[in-house]
């Protein structure tokens, strides 16, 4: 039934083609950006908007199996999973968890899964076992892509820090993988018309239209500050310790300076016991 009137999410085991290339992270590590960003490359003449991103660069998780199968070859195609042998080139990109932890709550306020004044405490050591979602917690997303993929050709590795702070640089050795061509003036013009502030007023319009947001909060919106570092006034010590304590060496490894202490000497009374 699902199938007929095509509700079947493509999810994890759509049919992949040789052709295929991807965009995979953790979800709310700034893919949807991503997406506007190459999208705005690739289609010179049409802006991409809510309206069209799906077809565009669609998301396996919220479109059909039907739908993914249409789209023209050879595919771009945005995925949260973890670790998948069949995914050919890929750009993976990553983003500081503790940054992620506060945008997840806000994004589970807005589809209704928390209520006002959830306890952070509580979402926090649900998102650190990574039961709130089917692809695993980010530790695990994460290092089931590295471990098997890091460092290897068709795969990039790409921080969400450093494409907001070198958007221009970033997104220009994005293109080089994916062979795709482009000007200065075009990338300069992508990334103005991917800005968070243009992509928030086209939420405010096209919300009810866009598979991910529609029938969801209007009060919370889906494109959030846009920023890195607010969980540095935003999430609590309690919190911060626990993210920092459970994944603070891959989070160095990748370049994620910890906030305090507390991580190393726990660490070493973890280890001496």
């Amino acid at each position: 039934m699902k199938r007929l009137f095509g509700k079947d999410f493509a999810g994890r085991d759509f049919p992949v083609f040789s052709d295929d290339s991807f965009l995979v992270s953790y979800p709310r590590s700034g893919s949807t950006w991503l997406r506007f960003l190459i999208g705005n490359l690739t289609c010179k003449d049409c802006p991409v908007t809510f309206q069209n991103v799906e077809k565009i660069i669609p998301d396996i998780h919220v479109n059909s199996l039907r739908f993914i199968a249409n789209v023209p070859r050879p595919r771009l195609i945005k995925s949260h999973e973890y670790y998948d042998p069949r995914y050919g080139k890929m750009v993976y990109l990553v983003r500081d968890p503790r940054d992620i932890a506060l945008s997840y709550y806000r994004y589970y306020r807005k589809i209704r899964r928390f209520p006002e004044g959830y306890p952070m405490d509580k979402y926090i050591a649900s998102f650190l076992t990574g039961e709130l979602q089917s692809w695993g917690s980010w530790a695990q997303n994460v290092s089931s892509w590295l471990a098997v993929r890091g460092g290897k050709p068709g795969f990039l590795l790409l921080r969400y820090e450093d494409l907001r702070q070198d958007p221009v640089g970033e997104l220009s050795r994005v293109c080089d993988f994916l062979q795709i061509r482009c000007t200065s003036d075009q990338l300069i013009k992508a990334i103005h018309l991917s800005s968070a502030d243009r992509m928030r007023g086209l939420e405010m319009i096209q919300g009810d239209e866009w598979v991910t947001t529609r029938g969801t909060r209007k009060d919370v919106p889906f494109i959030g500050t846009a920023t890195s570092g607010l969980w540095k006034t935003e999430l609590g010590i309690d919190s911060l310790q626990a993210v920092e304590f459970a994944w603070g060496t891959l989070m160095t490894k990748l370049g994620y300076k910890l906030s305090t202490g507390e991580y190393s000497e726990k660490r070493r009374q973890s280890c001496a016991s």
